[in-house]
């Protein structure tokens, strides 16, 4: 298989393979299937006519229209088999099953459905060795095959804000809606604010620039703002929207690797960008964010999570989500992300503050939006393959946190006293 990504390609049809042949790896993926269909409360029902399942009144179904394809793809590579069949169009949720609905059964009982065995023999069927290190030039490449596919794609489905990373919202009884998610979004960049401390006079260092939402908000409680992207698209929007705001004197926006930052800031901010840095460079990572704090100063970080036990389990497995969507990607633990700062910093957590939930419903709402937004989407030159790509990623997040699968958390991290 190789290792050159493709998927940021507007037609995304180009990178989707053909099914393998069925054989016998399809045979026993058809077989493992109605197995864990007995104990996970959806239906599969087969265009042979075969049902899955218990087929109860009310549970999520989903329709298999290509089989042999469907069970080639499952055999050939589970994790990364299950997203491209669906990006093919050999399956898709009955009429009256949300996708993410259809998901969260699977999400919920992954550690009971994977037996350990799995793990220690995973890599007999699935691909290992093929996601890329983010090096200096691999980070970049990283980066540009996801956050420079296109901002008009990204404005289709965020709010205006333009932020890309989980909401904060007031309240989640009832459902939050599309009018909430502008105003929930600034409450969370508010709170990574005050979380570092940020107040008029700061010299704030912001790793991961997005479109610059939070760099202005802080440039308009008076900081001074540096704000590193490694993406020339985004960089380029975020400084339009900067002078827009009015607020280009206090902020200044430079393509530039976190590696390569000097200076000294009073308070370090970064939302959701770890999970881009890799294992391998976390200890780079926050030794740089600790030669960059000043005496006294702050961090404070939002962190999409997993926990210990299941990071440590798939951390070397290559899946769809790193294929597709975020090459070169891994969540990293509260434990992971503590034992790194003790060994490789003078730094420590002092409040974790989890809100997954949040983005549970934050993702359901850029995918409402992404998919009744779709025809401006297509004229932008994306395909239908794209589509579905792209809505099995925003409702395979949706349905881990959903059922707490996944986690994120705004991180404040401070020095250890001395």
């Amino acid at each position: 298989m190789s290792t050159t990504l493709e998927p940021s390609a507007r037609n995304a049809s180009q990178a989707l393979a053909p099914p393998p042949a069925y054989g016998v790896r399809g045979a026993v993926a058809k077989r493992v299937v109605a197995r864990i269909l007995r104990h996970v409360p959806v239906t599969a029902r087969l265009s042979t006519g075969e049902v899955y399942g218990a087929g109860t009144l009310g549970h999520p179904t989903l329709l298999v229209d290509d089989p042999r394809a469907f069970f080639a793809r499952l055999g050939q590579s589970p994790m990364i088999g299950i997203g491209e069949s669906y990006m093919a169009g050999e399956w898709r949720p009955a009429p009256g099953t949300d996708l993410a609905d259809l998901l969260a059964p699977f999400a919920e009982r992954l550690t009971s459905l994977v037996k350990p065995l799995f793990y220690r023999l995973r890599h007999a069927v699935l691909p290992r060795g093929l996601n890329p290190e983010n090096t200096v030039h691999g980070a970049r490449k990283n980066i540009e095959a996801h956050y420079d596919l296109s901002n008009d794609l990204f404005a289709a489905f965020l709010d205006p804000s333009l932020s890309y990373s989980s909401a904060l919202f007031p309240r989640l009884d009832p459902p939050p809606t599309l009018h909430d998610l502008e105003a929930a979004q600034l409450a969370k960049v508010d709170a990574v604010l005050d979380e570092a401390g940020v107040t008029a006079g700061s010299r704030v260092l912001e790793i991961g620039t997005g479109w610059g939402t939070l760099a202005i908000r802080a440039a308009r409680r008076g900081a001074q703002v540096t704000t590193l992207t490694i993406s020339k698209e985004q960089a380029a929007l975020a400084q339009q929207r900067v002078e827009e705001a009015g607020v280009a004197d206090r902020v200044r926006i430079e393509l530039r690797d976190y590696r390569d930052q000097t200076g000294e800031f009073d308070a370090v901010v970064s939302v959701e960008m770890i999970e881009a840095v890799g294992e391998k460079y976390w200890p780079t990572y926050f030794s740089a964010i600790d030669r960059r704090l000043a005496p006294g100063g702050r961090v404070a970080i939002q962190a999409i999570l997993l926990e210990h036990h299941r990071m440590v389990a798939t951390r070397d497995t290559y899946t769809w989500m790193h294929k597709y969507i975020f090459p070169g990607g891994l969540l990293p633990s509260i434990r992971a992300i503590e034992e790194t700062l003790a060994s490789h910093t003078t730094m420590r957590v002092d409040r974790v503050t989890s809100m997954g939930q949040h983005y549970a419903h934050t993702l359901r709402l850029w995918r409402e939006r992404f998919l009744a937004n779709w025809h401006d989407v297509a004229a932008l030159g994306f395909d239908d393959t794209f589509r579905r790509m792209w809505e099995f990623y925003l409702a395979y997040c949706e349905a881990g946190f959903r059922v707490g699968y996944l986690d994120v958390a705004q991180l404040r991290i401070a020095r250890q006293p001395t």
